[in-house]
């Protein structure tokens, strides 16, 4: 485990939850008369940048043991469904069940096509045309999953060759998407957000091979990612080659500056490395929980007839303490078992003599 990973991909989920935590205030405060300050301090969605490369950069780490093993195809998969699935699966399942009530969350017919496709992982339009899955959030995980798809097909090749095999094809992909014209889905996954995914494999393959980084290179390259995302803060969403580079870029400083370090000084605070840890691990489930712990809180509070007296920032506040409790809880509870479960049923069994 590397600390300060663990709490980067803490960070990357609070950030998000930030993010649609604002939504939920700036709708309790237009419900009951409040003004609420802007945030905008950072570009909150790019902690799903910051996700990619912690992803490609893990991935280069746990993994490369599986290059060119017999099997190792089938173990990657069947680790990386069993980490992903059941707790997407749950989420997605349980938006479905609330829309098919009438929640209005879901605008128009639940279309059967469209819901297999969101559980598949598989990019289709929505009827407005956004590529957006059911569960929304979902739209991260189908790039997650390309990504394992040619993970897993250059493990067939030794370890240098397939991960230059990789970086050749996320950067081609990325070229493509960036110059090219494509019709969906092939656009979707054409996205210049997939270099991002290349940018931790560098930064993975750098630290297994023994790269690391004194303090203040790492204080620099974190100050400096820190800088160039309030500065671009006010842009807005930003989409293909320009959130590459604006968020994408500031994203793997991040990951340099948590994971190319020396020895980690935050093992010595067991406190800190303990919650680094229970963060960290319930990061996942953080990022697909916290809309139903913020909507949540919002309800209950205008529910309780607290609206008039409860400011929007309190509101987000609570919002996200419950979200990041939920979360902590369900990783314990329903996302740790079913992962060990699914594995224990994916992943081959070791010979015995």
């Amino acid at each position: 485990m590397i600390v300060p990973i663990q709490a980067l991909r803490a960070a990357a989920a609070l950030s998000v939850a930030l993010l649609h935590g604002q939504h939920e205030a700036r709708l309790h405060a237009g419900g009951f008369g409040w003004s609420v300050a802007s945030l905008a301090w950072l570009p909150w969605a790019a902690g799903v940048d910051v996700f990619f490369v912690i992803s490609g950069f893990v991935m280069a780490i746990s993994s490369r043991r599986l290059f060119a093993r017999p099997g190792g195809r089938r173990v990657f998969l069947a680790r990386r469904i069993a980490r992903v699935v059941p707790l997407y699966w749950a989420v997605t399942t349980a938006y479905l069940g609330l829309a098919l009530l009438g929640s209005g969350l879901v605008a128009g017919a639940v279309d059967p096509a469209y819901v297999a496709a969101s559980y598949a992982f598989l990019p289709m339009a929505r009827p407005d045309g956004s590529m957006v899955p059911l569960y929304g959030l979902g739209w991260t995980l189908n790039y997650e999953m390309a990504f394992y798809g040619l993970f897993a097909l250059a493990l067939g090749l030794p370890m240098l060759a397939g991960f230059a095999a990789l970086l050749i094809a996320l950067a081609a992909i990325g070229a493509v998407g960036a110059v090219a014209t494509l019709p969906q889905p092939l656009a979707f996954w054409t996205d210049p957000i997939v270099l991002e995914f290349a940018a931790g494999l560098v930064l993975g393959l750098w630290r297994s091979e023994g790269v690391r980084l004194g303090r203040p290179a790492r204080l620099v390259l974190a100050g400096a990612a820190l800088a160039l995302l309030a500065a671009v803060a006010g842009a807005g969403d930003l989409a293909g080659a320009t959130r590459a580079v604006l968020w994408g870029l500031p994203a793997a400083c991040l990951v340099a500056a948590c994971g190319l370090g020396h020895d980690d000084p935050w093992r010595e605070d067991e406190r800190w490395t303990r919650l680094a840890a229970t963060l960290g691990d319930a990061s996942y489930a953080l990022y697909l929980v916290h809309p139903f712990a913020l909507r949540g809180v919002r309800v209950a509070v205008a529910a309780a007839g607290l609206g008039p007296a409860v400011p929007p920032l309190a509101v987000l506040a609570a919002g996200l303490v419950a979200a990041t409790l939920a979360a902590v809880a369900v990783h314990r509870v329903f996302e740790r078992p079913a992962t060990r479960f699914v594995r224990a049923r994916l992943e081959p069994r070791p010979a015995t003599a």
